[in-house]
């Protein structure tokens, strides 16, 4: 499934991967977020409900581009750097193009839809 997540007039377009938590992601959409910077590694912002961790894995090693649901918080993290293994840390996603606009500082608000077919 294909997403696009307009930032701050920026095009930034992504694949989920087929799994519990992208699915349960998608069914929130379209959705618009506040995303705010977190240990200058990632975009990170509070979901209106948590997901689904059915058959996830314990933790993951993200990098740059993944798309990640952390389960302690309930938070969507976009991440702009890689970063080490984080238990709790679900990848359910990777940013395809565009993925710079989410090197700058500050909040950016962005709106994220499921893409036509």
């Amino acid at each position: 499934m294909k997403i696009r997540m307009t930032i701050e007039g920026a095009v930034v377009t992504a694949t989920l991967f087929d799994n519990q938590t992208s699915r349960d992601f998608i069914s929130l959409l379209p959705l618009t977020l506040t995303l705010t910077d977190y240990a200058a590694t990632e975009k990170v912002s509070d979901l209106p409900r948590k997901l689904s961790t059915k058959g996830a894995p314990a933790g993951s090693d993200p990098s740059i581009g993944d798309i990640t649901y952390y389960a302690p918080w309930g938070n969507l993290a976009v991440f702009y750097k890689d970063f080490s293994y984080s238990n709790g840390l679900i990848k359910f996603g990777k940013i395809d193009s565009g993925g710079a606009i989410l090197n700058r500082p500050g909040p950016l608000r962005a709106t994220i839809e499921v893409m036509e077919k």
